[in-house]
């Protein structure tokens, strides 16, 4: 039976239908009033027929909520919290993704039948073309905040609610989720829905920044404000870049202060946009700042920013993906982390991952990186370098012995590497080293799971994930009659080609990762010209080479600071490395003078004082750099 409320509602639906809705009625509303012509001519709904809730099961929830994990782990706090401040009892806050389906919810428990029934829970569709004209639905289609009060949803059944709706943005500007308050209560006053709606905005701002920083924690974030008070509040600028300043992520109010848009800003380096060098830049770079500076753009405009360095973060196996650094593993380079993800989804489905890439490029740091990511984090990593171990130990510590199973044997006997992995990760590295009789025996034991320890005739049940890697081209090795083909077949369930050193994109986020870690709680810092020496450099001997001679830099550096003489000292028999820094520090040496020259209107007298310099070798130095007056 069709309550009076519905039939009222339902007459002016079928009044606005046929175009005869009062002014003052609820579509006068621009938004609500489209909303309801959709409702009509596209989606057919009948205001008057009652509708059960349309809520999907548990399996397809799961994945929908999965898509979603991060951005629910970011919400729960402040959807509680917005809970608290709009007084608990009678709301109801939903969390819902981009296709209406509630992920979440918070409602005190003795209300949750009534928001049950509703529809006001998890698993719940609120699409307009499901549900009609609702918070929800409206805020999908319009992506703005706004409040659907009672007789202005669509459907009679839903006019005893008031919904205030809020879009959730991604850190690439799409729509990600969107925050909704129900209340079944009598009709609010003005002033409360007005409260509701601010408090659902406010809530929605702080979910998109948090998610915004955590998004981010694998680049460098910028900051900043025209007034410094505002920076660490929802209303400041956030711009993410990677070591090499390229500009991977803003958010809207950046956009505004720059007076830009997103398409014209993602990609390009930052020295596009900042009046200020990239090393200069990131010398003010802090885990955690505490103060702001002065900052320009090239138009002129002044700024106060603050610079916060790539995050560690704890790395959750459930999803199989990584968005920023691995502890001991920097990702700031997109095809690192894109391999990173896709390695470890495969080993999760073990699935062996084959790593190639040159000597010193981080092979096994990669290996202990994916162990640490994957689900048998807590369970035993295992390397063993095939090209480093004698070929006649190569067995024994590959597969143990039985004590007293051979001369010089230990009378306890050996656990080898596979058993000692068992439950956990096996990396072989250097696997192309391996005798070709041993690998006849590796097969074997991969393709039944099961391995006898020398001297022994019973088996052990083997349980492992197995990473290797190489340096040398296997196929090669195959076709040379070196390798056993349908061994390489085995490892190859996955290749990865890692890239040496001089072909990253994160070598500035990367020397900034060694650093901290070889510095430990001691901090040091990097000066401009020894940070682009550092950046120039080929590194034939890879993350390996750079690792130890950062080290040595932190050993040996005065002050909690690097400077260019301290990387010349260090390397001085490499030639290639005075060529790499011979250009900054011209470069650099010619933008003061040309700056100084300008700002002292070219008054060679004031500005050789100014350098504390001769005039004959300032013009001296004009000849050289080739800077005349234009």
């Amino acid at each position: 039976m069709t309550s009076p409320l519905i039939t009222q509602h339902a007459q002016q639906v079928f009044r606005f239908g046929q175009g005869l809705a009062l002014p003052h009625g609820p579509a006068a509303d621009p938004a609500i009033a489209r909303s309801w012509r959709r409702c009509l001519d596209q989606h057919q709904l009948d205001p008057t027929r009652p509708r059960a809730p349309r809520v999907i099961e548990q399996a397809p929830l799961n994945e929908h909520r999965e898509r979603l994990h991060q951005v629910i782990g970011v919400a729960r706090w402040q959807m509680n919290s917005l809970h608290q401040q709009l007084g608990g009892s009678g709301q109801a806050v939903l969390l819902t993704d981009t296709r209406g389906v509630v992920i979440d919810s918070v409602a005190s428990e003795a209300e949750r039948p009534e928001f049950q029934r509703a529809g006001l829970w998890l698993g719940a569709v609120w699409e307009e073309a499901v549900e009609g004209t609702n918070g929800v639905g409206l805020c999908l289609v319009e992506q703005q905040a706004l409040t659907i009060r009672r007789d202005e949803h669509f459907l009679g059944q839903h006019a005893s609610l008031t919904c205030s709706a809020s879009p959730v943005f991604s850190p690439s500007g799409d729509l990600l989720a969107v925050l909704n308050v129900s209340s079944a209560r009598e009709d609010l006053s003005r002033q409360r829905r007005f409260h509701t709606m601010a408090l659902t905005n406010l809530s929605a701002k702080l979910i998109e920044s948090c998610f915004f920083l955590q998004h981010c924690e694998g680049n460098y974030l910028l900051r900043f404000h025209a007034q410094p008070e505002y920076i660490g509040l929802l209303s400041e600028g956030l711009l993410a870049f990677n070591g090499d300043g390229q500009i991977t992520t803003v958010n809207e109010t950046a956009l505004n202060l720059l007076a830009t848009s997103r398409a014209a800003l993602l990609g390009q380096h930052l020295e596009a946009v900042l009046d200020i060098r990239l090393e200069d830049l990131l010398e003010r770079s802090r885990p955690q700042p505490g103060s702001c500076w002065p900052l320009y753009t090239l138009g002129g405009q002044r700024l106060h920013g603050q610079l916060r360095g790539p995050q560690m973060r704890a790395v959750s196996s459930a999803t199989g993906t990584v968005s920023a650094p691995v502890d001991g593993l920097c990702l700031a380079d997109t095809r690192m982390r894109s391999d990173f993800n896709r390695a470890l989804k495969v080993l999760e489905r073990d699935v062996p991952v084959l790593l190639h890439g040159e000597t010193g490029c981080g092979k096994e740091v990669f290996a202990a990186a994916l162990h640490r990511a994957s689900s048998r984090a807590r369970k035993p990593f295992v390397a063993l370098n095939c090209a480093a171990i004698p070929e006649t130990l190569i067995e024994s510590e590959l597969f143990g012995y039985q004590g007293g199973s051979f001369t010089g044997a230990r009378k306890e006997g050996m656990t080898g590497k596979l058993q000692q992995a068992n439950g956990g990760v096996l990396f072989l590295d250097e696997i192309g080293d391996m005798p070709l009789a041993l690998q006849t025996r590796l097969l074997r034991v991969l393709e039944e799971r099961e391995v006898t320890p020398l001297g022994s005739t019973s088996s052990r049940v083997l349980d492992i994930r197995l990473i290797s890697a190489s340096h040398r081209d296997l196929q090669e090795l195959v076709a040379d009659g070196h390798f056993r083909e349908d061994l390489y077949y085995r490892l190859n369930g996955l290749s990865i080609n890692l890239p040496a050193l001089r072909e990253r994109t994160d070598k500035g986020a990367l020397i900034d990762h060694l650093l901290a870690k070889e510095g430990g709680d001691d901090a040091v810092e990097l000066d401009a010209c020894a940070r682009r020496a550092l950046l120039e450099y080929p590194w034939p001997g890879n993350i390996r080479q750079l690792r130890n001679v950062l080290r040595t830099l932190v050993a040996l550096c005065e002050n909690g600071r690097i400077n260019l003489s301290d990387v010349v000292a260090l390397m001085p028999t490499h030639t290639t490395l005075h060529n790499a820094v011979k250009k900054p520090l011209d470069s650099a040496e010619r933008e003061v003078l040309v700056a100084t020259l300008e700002a002292r209107q070219w008054h060679v007298g004031r500005v050789a004082e100014e350098l504390g310099i001769s005039r004959n070798t300032l013009y001296r130095k004009l000849r050289k750099y080739g800077i005349t007056r234009g």
